[in-house]
């Protein structure tokens, strides 16, 4: 667990974990198959939202064939306006995808729109609070705003927990964070 100045600058944070998180990747490319093993740990919830990998982001894939597995339907976000909430669409492994506003892979306009139960989310880097750091964007943010009862649980490497994040009023917290190492609840 890193220790974070209270001075240190967002955009300064973003970086250093963007850079962290790359890391991590490259060190354990078996980090997302290890923590798919721990998927029914998470809470209970009928329709799941998982997202597209990108960039060093720790993948999906596997922990998405898991919840299908257990029975769960699975639906991905879609961005339709910059400063919108993100919609779901339903969604199951291998179907095809398209790229959204946000130059996303997202289903198509013909799947059918939907609202998750459970939201598993991407970070940069995430606190014993439930404090989660994004790409800055503020769509996640948005989204939990306007979904209030899903749950949120954020999927992530370990390696990115830090000490403590700052936190601003439209900063939303999880309710639990999935790494290789196992779910864990916020108190």
């Amino acid at each position: 667990m890193r220790y974070l100045s209270p001075m240190i600058q967002k955009h300064e944070l973003r970086a250093a974990m963007r850079a962290a998180r790359k890391r991590l990747a490259g060190l354990d490319p078996e980090a997302a198959l290890r923590a798919a093993e721990h998927a029914d740990k998470l809470p209970p919830a009928e329709l799941v939202a998982v997202y597209r990998a990108i960039g060093s982001e720790i993948d999906p894939d596997a922990l998405s064939l898991a919840l299908n597995r257990q029975g769960r339907q699975l639906c991905l976000p879609v961005v339709i306006e910059r400063d919108a909430p993100m919609i779901f669409r339903r969604w199951s492994p291998g179907e095809p995808l398209e790229l959204d506003f946000a130059g996303v892979p997202a289903p198509f306009p013909l799947a059918e729109a939907v609202t998750p139960d459970l939201i598993v989310t991407p970070l940069l880097a995430f606190d014993a609070a439930g404090g989660r750091l994004g790409q800055g964007g503020g769509y996640y943010d948005r989204t939990f705003a306007a979904l209030p009862a899903a749950t949120r649980i954020g999927f992530a490497y370990a390696g990115q927990e830090v000490e403590n994040l700052p936190v601003e009023l439209h900063d939303i917290r999880l309710h639990g964070v999935l790494t290789e190492r196992g779910y864990r609840a916020v108190p």
